[in-house]
């Protein structure tokens, strides 16, 4: 509902903004003429992932996963190298949209570092198969990129600077505290 309102109010503003310039020369400016050019597929695939993700926080299904991962793994840096390996596998913006609804903000503030590490994780985790990002996706159609010639040559590479990663933030947070 919040792209759509954002999408009208462009689309008034727009109109407004070019209401006194020649009709051909303000058609390339409206919003009718951007939304020929955009990708609907991407589009619709991610708000179909977020609309999944918001039924899963309805159906409380994402407390539970948080419980069982709090309850297995009981650290919370443990938990964001598992979500991170998973982003692998699973796309990082759903993975992370998930993850908002499985902890709350009075458990993990704003602030807290869990957040911070959540994305270094989750943003270099979902690099270690090709097909963990949606740019990794799409890098695979254009460039005829192999996904068994991405894990040969360079699988172990993103799990190795996954590593490092973590290695430097808790090696930050030590040094912080």
């Amino acid at each position: 509902m919040g792209m759509l309102l954002a999408l009208g109010l462009m689309w008034v503003i727009t109109t407004f903004l070019h209401k006194d310039k020649v009709a051909g020369y303000a058609e390339k400016f409206t919003v009718a003429k951007a939304l020929q050019r955009v990708d609907a597929p991407s589009i619709l695939f991610f708000l179909g992932i977020l609309l999944a993700v918001t039924a899963l926080q309805s159906f409380g299904m994402l407390k539970i996963l948080a419980a069982i991962l709090s309850n297995t793994l009981k650290n919370d840096y443990l938990i964001g190298i598992a979500l991170g390996l998973l982003s692998a596998i699973v796309d990082n913006v759903p993975l992370v949209a998930a993850s908002q609804g499985m902890y709350d903000l009075t458990t993990y503030p704003v602030d807290h570092p869990f957040w911070e590490f959540l994305a270094l994780t989750t943003g270099t985790g979902g690099s270690a198969l090709i097909i963990g990002t949606a740019a990794g996706v799409a890098v695979m159609g254009i460039e005829q990129i192999d996904f068994i010639w991405y894990m040969k040559k360079i699988g172990g590479l993103a799990l190795l600077g996954f590593a490092a990663g973590i290695l430097v933030f808790l090696l930050q947070l030590i040094l912080a505290s």
